[in-house]
């Protein structure tokens, strides 16, 4: 009797696992294809409105952010964004050897990989994680162009430490200007901030931003045709 008991409380669970499987997929296969129109909020957005703290974010079209601004965040976040397919493999591929050596981690995510943790997943590191990214952001890629996937990650990353997020906030806390037409400055600063919005003040930045933010620059100059996918009609106005 009591291993009947057992036998059916195994089985529950893994009914309820299944069920929880289930919606970890359905939910990216049925939102991602609306998301060619509709503007999504993510789940740090989400997190926020639950917590009753603020959030802060004026969605703004792709083609009212400074070129050189999306440049910038190819060249600096994802050089190989306008020619991969969601994940660059190479780098992805180094970073599962590092992992399985016992290595720090480097960091192998996209821009695309970034979208899918922003939209459906958490932001704790861990390889569960990093292992739902691949597909999620290989499905990404297939539904949404280049420019979707730009401009939605554009307005959902978090660009300042007080519920700032996509790059009108951003733009706005740090200098109190719009996202359109930056100068070289501006542009790359705003950029440096991203890996660590909570403590990265582009308004008042440290000397090794001043320093990376004109590495980028000189990046984005030489190489910045490699970002044409995010310019209208694939060509930018650096």
């Amino acid at each position: 009797m009591a291993g009947r008991r057992k036998s059916a409380g195994w089985g529950r669970m893994l009914r309820l696992v299944g069920v929880a499987l289930a919606a970890c997929i359905a939910v990216p296969l049925v939102l991602t294809p609306v998301y060619l129109v509709v503007n999504p909020v993510s789940v740090p957005m989400l997190e926020r409105y639950l917590t009753g703290r603020p959030v802060v974010r004026e969605w703004r079209p792709i083609g009212e952010i400074s070129d050189r601004l999306k440049a910038s965040v190819v060249l600096s976040e994802d050089g190989q964004f306008c020619s991969h397919w969601g994940v660059d493999v190479s780098a992805l591929r180094a970073e599962i050897e590092n992992f399985l050596a016992g290595k720090d981690a480097r960091g192998a995510s996209t821009i695309t990989m970034q979208v899918a943790r922003n939209l459906f997943l958490w932001n704790d590191p861990d390889p569960v994680r990093k292992a739902l990214e691949v597909p999620l952001a290989i499905y990404l890629d297939l539904v949404l162009p280049k420019r979707r996937i730009m401009e939605i990650y554009l307005n959902i990353a978090e660009w300042g430490p007080e519920g700032q997020f996509g790059v009108a906030a951003g733009a706005q806390r740090a200098f109190g200007i719009v996202p359109q037409n930056l100068d070289w400055r501006t542009a790359t600063l705003l950029v440096t901030a991203l890996p660590n919005p909570m403590l990265r003040q582009p308004g008042r930045p440290s000397r090794g931003m001043v320093r990376i933010a004109g590495i980028v620059q000189e990046r984005v100059q030489e190489f910045g045709e490699r970002a044409a996918c995010v310019g209208e009609g694939g060509k930018l106005s650096l």
